[in-house]
This record gives C-alpha cells, structure tokens and sequence, in this order.
C-alpha cells in the first residue's frame, strides 16, 4: 500500500517506520504517505500509543527533507505538506514515541522532538544544520525553546551543530539513551506502560498538557479546567476508571 513508509496498526500500537534507506531522506512522497497514514488514525480511538522509527537496516532515522524540495517553485508545496504532518500529530492527540537509531537532522530532528518522547541509542545524534545552507526550521524554531532553555535552543539553531544522544538526554529532548542492542526492548517497556490504558484518557491528558503550554497560567488552567470537566467528564472511561477503583477491580475501558 505504501512505497516510502511502513505502517500497521497491531492493537493498541501503531506503527509507523521510514522507509527510504538508507538516510529516509522524507520527499513529497513521503510527505503525502504519511499524512494518509496519520489521517487513518482519526477512526481508531483504541490506539494508544503511535510509534515513529525508522526500517530496520538505515543509517539514519531521518537526514532531513530532502534539498531539492526548498526550491522557490516547490517550498510553498513543501512546507505546507511537511507541516501538514505536524498538525496531524497535534490534532490526533494520540501519545507518540520517536525511536531514533542514527542521525535524526533537519526535518527528521524536527520529526522526533515533536513526539512526546524520544527513546533514543547511544548510537543517535540530533541537529539542525539548515542555518549552514541559509533557511531555518520552523518546526524546532516553535518547539526547541519549549522543550529546553531559550540559550540553549538557540545555540543549536544558530550554530547548526549536532549533538549525541547523551548530550540530548541532559537537555532534556530525549527521555531514554540505550544501547543499540537494547533500543527496541526500552522502547517496549515505555510503550507498554500505556497498552494498558485508556485510548480516551490518554488523549485527553496530552491535550491538557498541550493546552497547559500555551498562553498565561490562568487561560492555560481555565482551558485544562474546561477540558476536564465539559469533556473528559463525560467519557465512559473516567467514570470506569473511579468505578474501578473504588470497588477495587481491573477497569474494563472502552476507550471512549
């Protein structure tokens, strides 16, 4: 079904892997194959967890968008599909995890840190270099001075250098550093400690704390406020949840 990606959905986990070995530089193609994918998602509420990683066998995670495509007659195409996977991502609000085995650079670094969590080898580097070829990232311009101080941020974007998986654990981009040989296994114990929940709820509580980012402490907690009560509220898996507890059985969630 699809020629640049792998996707399956098997339970509660779906799973989508780059597939143009060996640096899955991400071209229109791509682009569009995984808009269909992520737009598949829309109708499977028990999905709990999306996973992005790159097909067994690459050099890279991602090298970036590819090159050719920022010309002057393609960018406005380019970005616009590019972008498109982002606000997918936003707009699902299903828990994402970026596997990254590899160099994770330009628009395959912006890809893995706008998943919530970032298991990555020993073996994986992050960058952005697109300064040294005269443009910026607009996807890590957003979402690196959220995820780590404001200096720090702009070092690596206006320095384009890279950094190594520890150094990207210490900022605080990547939640977990394994061996190459032990990757797949921690990614496994992270996404099993979701398997187990409610679809509903976890989405619930990534919008929260996407809303819980923006503007001031107040409109940020009126909106959370109203989140929780105007809609989590009312989804069978809340009250399933409280049910459960109080008469201490395993809750039966609906994902709903």
């Amino acid at each position: 079904m699809y020629k640049t990606i792998n996707f399956q959905v098997d339970g509660a986990v779906a799973r989508l892997a780059l597939n143009s070995p060996p640096f899955n530089i991400i071209n229109m193609a791509m682009m569009a194959e995984m808009v269909e994918a992520l737009e598949s998602l829309k109708d499977q509420p028990g999905v709990r967890a999306l996973v992005i990683e790159a097909v067994e066998g690459s050099k890279a995670f991602s090298a970036g968008v590819d090159v050719a495509d920022h010309t002057a007659d393609k960018v406005h195409d380019m970005i616009y599909s590019f972008h498109r996977i982002f606000r997918l991502l936003d707009e699902l609000n299903i828990p994402t995890l970026a596997v990254v085995n590899g160099a994770a650079l330009g628009g395959g670094c912006e890809l893995a840190i706008f998943c919530d969590m970032i298991v990555a080898s020993e073996r994986a580097k992050f960058g952005q270099p697109e300064i040294k070829v005269g443009v910026f990232p607009p996807i890590a311009a957003v979402m690196m001075a959220r995820l780590m101080p404001r200096n720090l941020a702009l070092e690596l974007l206006l320095t384009g250098e890279n950094i190594k998986a520890d150094e990207a654990y210490r900022l605080g981009l990547v939640n977990r550093v394994a061996p190459p040989e032990e990757l797949s296994a921690a990614a496994d114990e992270l996404i099993g400690k979701l398997t187990g929940l409610s679809g509903s709820i976890l989405r619930y509580t990534r919008k929260a704390a996407s809303l819980g980012a923006t503007g001031s402490f107040a409109e940020a907690l009126d909106a959370v406020e109203k989140l929780y009560l105007d809609d989590m509220m009312q989804a069978h898996d809340a009250h399933e949840g409280l049910d459960a507890f109080m008469e201490k059985r395993p809750p039966v969630w609906q994902d709903k």
